[in-house]
């Protein structure tokens, strides 16, 4: 798998990536509606024979126009492009989106990225993917360029979910602030996961005989304060249910800093410095003070029971769920 950052996008592309076919968009969360465009592109790699890359941009494109309120990411980047590698794609583009790059003509941005850079034969989109300054692109846009230039061109309708919805990043945000996690799964098509490194933390759960793998997530995270049944991924790629509380620690802390604290079945060790990764399974309750230790001790030791008890009947929602969250 091949992804190319930042400050590697002007260099030339390498010979066996030339020529694909090309998904373009931004795929925050990579959910089922993302993944309806992105396997119309593998297919239509497969049957003609060329590689299969995905063109993105980095940072998020809001972030850039709103540097103070930052976007809440489904999948960072290095998230997203492991996904991407799981469904196959050859390599992942994580072009360079500035002020300046929003500046490029539609016109430019298809003779210089498209043409020039990638030499696209195909490229594969949403039905409403709108591109160069003040978003002149759009898809009749796109389709000409393609026919003038001898490159294809697919557009895919807008993917719908069992209940004819259509399926976007920013509904699915809105579960995970209400702590529907499960919902949530059910869109992405794989379980939500964060990824970060664990840090040392005051080990209270320690002394309670519940010790936790600390994580701070990025502040614009808004998933829900709360308690949640959990898979946890180590560095080395084993796989430990568990139970999570997201908050401020209300009982012990409540000033502190909002903090991802799981506690992870029968295991004993150090994780410190460990980049790890939790996936969510089921809300169990919200963020409760409680009056002195003892039972808040009682309490988890309810949450350890009906986490064992719903993640012992979980099954794969996909091949992406089976990789991130349970194998």
């Amino acid at each position: 798998m091949t992804v190319f950052h930042r400050n590697e996008t002007r260099d030339p592309l390498p010979e066996r990536l030339r020529g694909g076919v090309v998904a373009i968009g931004n795929f925050d969360g990579v959910h089922r509606g993302h993944q309806s465009v992105l396997e119309r592109a593998l297919d239509e790699a497969k049957t003609r024979g060329v590689p299969a890359l995905v063109l993105t941009f980095e940072p998020h494109p809001r972030t850039v126009f709103r540097p103070d309120t930052p976007v809440f990411r489904l999948t960072p980047a290095p998230l997203k492009a492991r996904i991407l590698e799981g469904m196959g794609f050859g390599a992942v583009i994580e072009y360079p989106f500035d002020r300046t790059f929003s500046e490029l003509s539609a016109s430019d941005f298809i003779h210089r990225v498209l043409l020039e850079w990638l030499h696209a034969s195909h490229v594969v989109t949403g039905f409403d993917f709108h591109f160069g300054k003040g978003r002149e692109g759009g898809p009749a846009f796109l389709m000409a360029a393609g026919g003038d230039n001898g490159f294809g061109v697919t557009l895919v309708d807008a993917f719908r979910d069992e209940n004819a919805s259509v399926i976007s990043s920013s509904f699915i945000r809105s579960l995970l602030g209400q702590g529907d996690v499960s919902h949530a799964a059910g869109l992405l098509g794989y379980r939500y996961t964060v990824e970060a490194e664990v840090i040392d933390g005051k080990k209270l759960g320690r002394t309670l005989g519940y010790p936790t793998a600390n994580m701070r997530l990025p502040p614009e995270v808004e998933l829900k304060a709360g308690i949640y049944a959990v898979r946890f991924r180590r560095a080395d790629g084993s796989l430990h249910d568990g139970v999570a509380s997201f908050g401020r620690r209300p009982t012990v802390d409540s000033d502190g800093e909002a903090l991802l604290e799981t506690f992870v079945f029968d295991f004993s060790g150090d994780l410190y410095g460990e980049v790890c990764s939790v996936s969510f399974f089921g809300h169990l309750r919200d963020e409760l003070k409680f009056d002195g230790l003892d039972p808040l001790v009682t309490q988890i030791r309810q949450d350890e029971e009906e986490a064992r008890a719903l993640l012992s009947g979980v099954a794969p929602l996909s091949d992406i769920d089976r990789r991130i969250s349970l194998a």
